[in-house]
């Protein structure tokens, strides 16, 4: 089947907008995209007019929890069926809110992968971390409950798991490449809606983190690591890691570390900032949340300046539609990132063209309206470069495709 959008604007995803621009789709790839004037035939096609058309945004930092709250403690007291069939309806928000990719860095989202890649469950394709690896104590522990339950959770329904010493850390992550796991997550510093823990701190050594990266390339899986310090930042450089989430405390030093490395920045600006505007989270999160606002937008700034590589990600948690920090709310990080600096066109390349490279070596052909690339894409009813919070809005996202499937519109 051949579908052709012809729109008002066509934004690539990389490189510069197409005035009277026009995308063919055959099957589940895009066969050509540019000005209108240049599209070959297509007789018989299904044609879609609309104001605006660009590739389908990417998340490249989520968690699929089924929680209703910023509060990681609930995870053993939510039944997992429960939290399952939450998240089910979270993936559809995303699809209408113009979503095709995440990248889940800690959640069911190895499981939700396989529903969605079936076709029994609606929502964009879902590059799943599996457990997210933490030392004992750090991050991604849950400092309020017994540290027995906190093992049940890793052996049981599997978002956590804690790792301590190199041969642990290697073993933990075969054990996510066992569940299929897309993309390796491990906590380098401590956090904010952990208890007990500094965010500036290192966690892991750089022993443990050789070995997470090592066993993970093996396989061909990059690794993302959350660092909020610069001595996390420095030591997952060094061991070799993809991505840096947050990078709260990034300086010209790390900045400049990164940029030679090659490695990615993921921006979350917008959990925090919805969590600080409702005051939404444990008071200990609250305070850290406070702490670091103003570090995050400057770290922002710095690393475009820099020529860090940025891509979007919201670090979204939370199940039910309008609650702060929720599914559907992705589009929100867009216009957050043009306050720490970004051009509308940086902005929407990051959360597009950029998704794909977190991914390292298993980096899919989507983010970009091009040639032999995955037909996810998605139209608006206005100009977004002209206004940013357009796509902050649903409702402004009057078509999704996947795959070349029309899932809204």
């Amino acid at each position: 089947m051949t579908l052709r959008i012809e729109a008002d604007l066509l934004i690539p995803g990389r490189g510069e907008p197409v005035r009277d621009g026009a995308v063919v789709v055959e099957g589940a790839s895009i066969a050509y995209a540019g000005p209108a004037t240049g599209a070959p035939p297509t007789p018989g096609a299904e044609t879609v007019r609309a104001r605006a058309v660009m590739p389908g945004l990417w998340d490249c930092h989520v968690h699929l929890l089924g929680l209703p709250s910023v509060d990681n403690g609930q995870i053993p007291r939510e039944p997992l069926a429960l939290r399952g069939a939450r998240s089910t309806v979270d993936l559809r928000a995303a699809l209408e809110a113009g979503v095709t990719s995440v990248r889940e860095l800690g959640g069911l989202g190895v499981h939700l992968a396989r529903a969605v890649g079936e076709g029994t469950v609606a929502g964009p394709r879902i590059y799943a971390a599996g457990a997210i690896l933490s030392t004992t104590g750090g991050h991604g522990d849950i400092h309020g409950l017994p540290l027995p339950w906190v093992h049940d959770i890793a052996a049981t329904t599997g978002e956590l798991r804690l790792c301590d010493g190199p041969a642990e850390c290697a073993k933990a992550v075969r054990e996510q490449l066992r569940r299929n796991a897309q993309v390796i997550k491990v906590c380098a510093s401590g956090g904010v809606v952990s208890e007990v823990d500094h965010p500036i701190h290192q966690q892991f050594t750089a022993a443990e983190l050789r070995a997470i990266v090592e066993v993970a390339g093996l396989a061909e899986r990059a690794v993302a690591a959350h660092c909020h310090g610069k001595p996390g930042i420095m030591a997952a450089l060094a061991a070799g890691v993809r991505t840096i989430e947050h990078a709260t405390f990034l300086d010209e030093e790390s900045a400049a570390a990164m940029r030679e490395s090659g490695a990615i920045m993921v921006t979350t600006r917008t959990a925090p900032h919805d969590v600080m505007a409702s005051r939404s989270a444990p008071a200990y999160a609250l305070a850290k949340f406070d702490a670091l606002r103003d570090r995050q937008i400057a770290a922002i700034a710095l690393a475009r300046e820099s020529g860090v590589t940025l891509a979007a990600g919201t670090d979204i948690m939370v199940s039910g539609r309008g609650r702060p920090a929720s599914w559907g709310r992705h589009g929100r990080e867009l216009p957050l990132l043009a306050e720490c600096g970004l051009t509308p066109l940086e902005a929407i390349e990051a959360a597009t063209a950029a998704g794909p490279a977190t991914l390292g070596p298993r980096a899919p052909r989507s983010g970009q309206l091009l040639s032999g690339y995955d037909a996810d894409l998605i139209t608006l009813d206005a100009d977004p470069l002209a206004d940013l919070t357009v796509l902050a809005d649903p409702a402004r996202v009057s078509g999704v495709w996947l795959g070349g499937r029309k899932m809204k519109g």
